[in-house]
C-alpha cells in the first residue's frame, strides 16, 4: 500500500481497512536501523521469608521506584495527573509493573546483545542499594514460586481492574498469567512485509519449541508442580481469541498485514480512551467497534493501536516484532534470548532456514501439553523434541556467527548461548538445573527455592 506523506493522527476515525495497515507500513526499517529491544521481569520477595512484593507500603515497589528515581535518573509516569505511579522512563528505556508487582525492564533499543546484557547488568546494580535496605530478593522464574493469589497485590493501572474482571471469563488461566506468570522477551524490527511475516511465522510455529528450551518455572506455593514451565501451561488456558500460535496465519502460503489484521479485529476489546478517561467495552470485537462504534464513539487509530497491544499471541506484529514465548530466566541464561532470537530473525540465511522448519510444524493441545510439563524430555510419537531444540540452537549460532557483531575481547554474540546450548546438549531447560537433587516427596521448599531462583 502506499502511506499518505504525513502522519496520520491518533484521533482519525478509521474509515478504510488500508487505515488498520498503517501502523506495520510506518514501522518498516532498512537493515541499517534494526535494533534489538530486550523486555526482563522479575518478582520481587522478602529475602527471608519469601513474601511477595506488594505494591505501596514499607514493603512496597513504590519504595524501589522512588528510590531509582531519587539515586538514578529515571523519571516517574503516572496515567493521570496526580495518578498512582505505574512507571518509570529513563531516555529511550523504561521500566514497568504487571499486575502483581512484577518488575520489568524495557531496554532501550540496543544495536548487539552484549549492549543488552551491560543494560541488564547496570540495572541490577541499580537496585542493589535499594534490594539490600529493604531485604528484597529478586526471583527469574516464569511463574511465582511461593506467593497464592491471595498474597499478591494489584497495581492500580486502569486496564488492569478491566482485565481481571474481564478475562477470567474467558479462561482460567487468566488471574495466573496477570499476577504469577514472568517472561524474558525480544523486540525486533522488520523491513517490509514479508519480512515481517517470515519472522512473525517462525515465532509462532517455533514457539513451543523455545519454550520447552528455556522452561524455567517447575514451583507452585513452595513445592515441586509437575510442570517443567508453569507459566507455559497457564498460557494455554487463556482467552483463545487473543492468544495462542495463530495456525490459520500459519497456514497460508504467503501470510500479509491483513492476514494478521483479520486475526486482531475479531478479539475482543478491553477498553479505549476519550479525553484521558478510560472507556470500558470489554468483549466487543474491533471489527464491531469499527463498523458500528460504540455508546455514540467512533474507532480512532489510537483506538487501534491500544487494541493491538492487548493482544497476546506467542509473537506479535505492531510497532515491532515481539517474540513472547520465553519463562523469566536467571542472569547467566537472560541474554540467551535475545541472542536466539537475533540469531535466527537478522541473519537471511538461518531465517530462511528456520522459516522452511516453521512451515512443517503444527502443534495440537496435547503435544503442547506435553511440552509444557517435560520440557526438552518430552516424548512425542511424531516429533524429536531434542532433536528439533538442536536445530533451532544451531541455526542461531549460525546467524550470530555471521552477524558477527564482536566485544571488546573479540567475542561474538555466540557466548550469550553458551549455557543453553550445554543445557540443550544434555536434553535439559533449565527447570531441570532448579530441580536437581529434589523430590516432589520434599514437601515444603520455600527455602531452597528462594536461593535457587535469585536473579
Amino acid at each position: 500500500m502506499s502511506l499518505p506523506s504525513t502522519e496520520p493522527s491518533a484521533d482519525d476515525v478509521l474509515t478504510d481497512f488500508d487505515q488498520l495497515l498503517e501502523p506495520f507500513v510506518r514501522a518498516e526499517k532498512p537493515r541499517e536501523q534494526w535494533r534489538i529491544g530486550p523486555e526482563a521481569e522479575k518478582f520481587g520477595v522478602h529475602a527471608t521469608t519469601g513474601a511477595p512484593l506488594g505494591y505501596d507500603g514499607e514493603h512496597g515497589v513504590l519504595r524501589v521506584l522512588q528510590a531509582l528515581v531519587e539515586s538514578h535518573g529515571w523519571k516517574p509516569v503516572a496515567e493521570s495527573a496526580g495518578g498512582p505511579v505505574i512507571s518509570l522512563t529513563r531516555e529511550h528505556a523504561s521500566i514497568t509493573l504487571e499486575p502483581g508487582a512484577q518488575l520489568e525492564l524495557s531496554g532501550a533499543p540496543a544495536v548487539d546483545v552484549h549492549e543488552i546484557c551491560a543494560a541488564q547488568r547496570g540495572h541490577i546494580a541499580e537496585l542493589r542499594d535499594i534490594s539490600s535496605e529493604m531485604n528484597l530478593a529478586w526471583l527469574g522464574v516464569g511463574f511465582h514460586p511461593l506467593a497464592s493469589q491471595d498474597a499478591l497485590t494489584w497495581v492500580p493501572k486502569q486496564r488492569y481492574k478491566i482485565m481481571r474482571e474481564y478475562l477470567p471469563t474467558r479462561g482460567s488461566g487468566a488471574l495466573n498469567m496477570m499476577r504469577r506468570t514472568s517472561t524474558v522477551q525480544a523486540n525486533l524490527d522488520y523491513a517490509n512485509e514479508a519480512g515481517a511475516m517470515r519472522k512473525l511465522v517462525v515465532g509462532l510455529c517455533l514457539a513451543p519449541i523455545f519454550n520447552a528450551m528455556l522452561a524455567n518455572s517447575p514451583f507452585y506455593e513452595g513445592k515441586i508442580s509437575g510442570k517443567k514451565s508453569l507459566r507455559g501451561e497457564v498460557w494455554l488456558d487463556m482467552d483463545p481469541d487473543r492468544s495462542g500460535l495463530l495456525p490459520e496465519l500459519c497456514d497460508k502460503e504467503e501470510p500479509k498485514y491483513a492476514d494478521y489484521v483479520e486475526w486482531a479485529l475479531d478479539a475482543g476489546m478491553f477498553l479505549f480512551k476519550r479525553d484521558g478517561e478510560v472507556v470500558a467495552n470489554t468483549g466487543q470485537s474491533f471489527r464491531s467497534f469499527w463498523k458500528n462504534g460504540f455508546q455514540g464513539h467512533r474507532a480512532t487509530l489510537s483506538d487501534w493501536k491500544l487494541h493491538l497491544n492487548t493482544l497476546f499471541p506467542e509473537a506479535r506484529l505492531k510497532g515491532t516484532l515481539e517474540f513472547r514465548p520465553c519463562d523469566s530466566l536467571p542472569a547467566d541464561l537472560v541474554c540467551a534470548v535475545p541472542a536466539l532470537f537475533a540469531g535466527l530473525m537478522y541473519d537471511e540465511k538461518s531465517l530462511e532456514q528456520a522459516h522452511a522448519l516453521a512451515k512443517t510444524l503444527r502443534w495440537t493441545r496435547q503435544e503442547r501439553e506435553q511440552l509444557v510439563t517435560h520440557g526438552l524430555a518430552a516424548t512425542l510419537p511424531e516429533r524429536d523434541v531434542r532433536g528439533l531444540a538442536e536445530q533451532v540452537l544451531d541455526l542461531a549460532l549460525a546467524g550470530l556467527e555471521r552477524r558477527g557483531r564482536l566485544n571488546q575481547r573479540g567475542q561474538d554474540e555466540r557466548i550469550h548461548l553458551a549455557v543453553l546450548g550445554k543445557l540443550v546438549a544434555a536434553g535439559q531447560c533449565p527447570a531441570d538445573r532448579l530441580l536437581e537433587g529434589l523430590s516432589a516427596e520434599d514437601g515444603d521448599l520455600r527455602v531452597e527455592i528462594l536461593a535457587r531462583t535469585r536473579v
